[in-house]
């Protein structure tokens, strides 16, 4: 089985670098999805210089405690104000992106594939689409656990906490002479990411596997599952067929789109990756292991939205760790592409 995963995920990644290594669409979100998780890395350590010359007025005995908190409270609210600020201008990229993609302003493909484009165009307009298509599919969002039936009071960060997918679809068209019922399946690599609050870390004691106050400042405590899975959806395409010379053309994703099933996978890896100072230098330590995190997963997953951009939410069925006493399940909702 191990191998399996390996080789699988090999396969898809070759798949999918053919399309992503180009400047297409899907290069671009990408890109801004990075640029997102970048924006908070660099305020974050912005705000650590800042805290840090606070600290050293402070023993300088040139403010008083509370004026230092008092600073430090505002040079928080200031970066926060930022990374809301510098995402919403990453959001409006993404949103423009979205529209020149719409617009046909990005091509799919690099211009040795151009005659093929063109032809498989002029079918689709003069035919319509084939009874199964493919998508590539990518998604992110924030990640978090529910506990107890709630994701309120999380021992994890809201926005600090998140999740990407991608893989590859198929969607096949049910009913011969009707469009709205679609079966989509596929293979996806899902990274689910959790950042603990409080100064905390994962340490692993026997069977089971506790969330730990640290004895140092943690500038960052990240816990990384990935998990290669197999999402099944049941699609409803509101696509309206044409008629061109009395025959019927069939299209998927130009209209409202919403889909409804689950998943089940094997996990590929786990890693805790933690960030802390240590004599004057950063230091980053990775630590992988399967920390007692199920091998297998299974969830229920759901989206909705209008033509290739869905929201979209998935959640575990089964706990993230195999026997910890307090059952914790890994819940995700976010923004998906599926770029047919």
């Amino acid at each position: 089985m191990k191998h399996f995963t390996i080789y699988a995920a090999l396969l898809l990644s070759l798949i999918v670098s053919k399309v992503t290594a180009q400047e297409t669409f899907e290069g671009k979100a990408r890109a801004i999805a990075d640029k997102i998780e970048n924006i908070t890395k660099e305020e974050k350590a912005a705000l650590k210089v800042e805290i840090e010359a606070v600290n050293k007025e402070l023993e300088a005995g040139t403010i008083t405690k509370e004026q230092a908190d008092a600073k430090k409270m505002l040079l928080a609210e200031t970066r926060s104000t930022n990374i809301e600020t510098r995402i919403g201008q990453a959001q409006d990229e993404l949103k423009d992106l979205v529209k020149q993609k719409v617009d046909g302003k990005i091509k799919d493909w690099k211009s040795e594939y151009f005659s093929f484009s063109v032809k498989k165009d002029s079918l689709r307009r003069n035919r319509g689409e084939a009874r199964t298509t493919s998508q590539f599919v990518f998604a992110t969002g924030v990640n978090n656990v529910v506990t107890d039936g709630s994701v309120a009071n999380s021992d994890f960060r809201y926005w600090g906490s998140h999740f990407y997918e991608w893989g590859i679809t198929a969607n096949t068209r049910l009913f011969k002479n009707d469009n709205l019922l679609h079966l989509k399946y596929g293979l996806s690599l899902m990274y689910n990411n959790l950042r603990a609050t409080d100064n905390r870390y994962f340490v692993v004691n026997g069977d089971q596997t506790d969330l730990t106050d640290s004895p140092i400042h943690l500038e960052d405590s990240r816990f990384r599952n990935v998990f290669l899975s197999v999402p099944v959806h049941l699609e409803f395409d509101f696509t309206k067929a044409k008629d061109k010379d009395g025959k019927k053309i069939f299209r998927t994703h130009e209209s409202v789109r919403f889909g409804i099933g689950g998943y089940a996978g094997v996990r590929v890896k786990s890693k805790q990756i933690l960030q802390y100072e240590e004599g004057g230098r950063d230091v980053t330590q990775k630590t992988k292991g399967n920390f007692n995190v199920n091998d297998f997963i299974y969830g229920v997953s759901t989206y909705i939205g209008y033509k290739e951009t869905s929201l979209y939410l998935k959640y575990d069925l089964n706990p993230m760790f195999k026997d910890n006493a307090i059952k914790q399940n890994n819940i995700s909702l976010g923004v998906r592409f599926d770029f047919n």
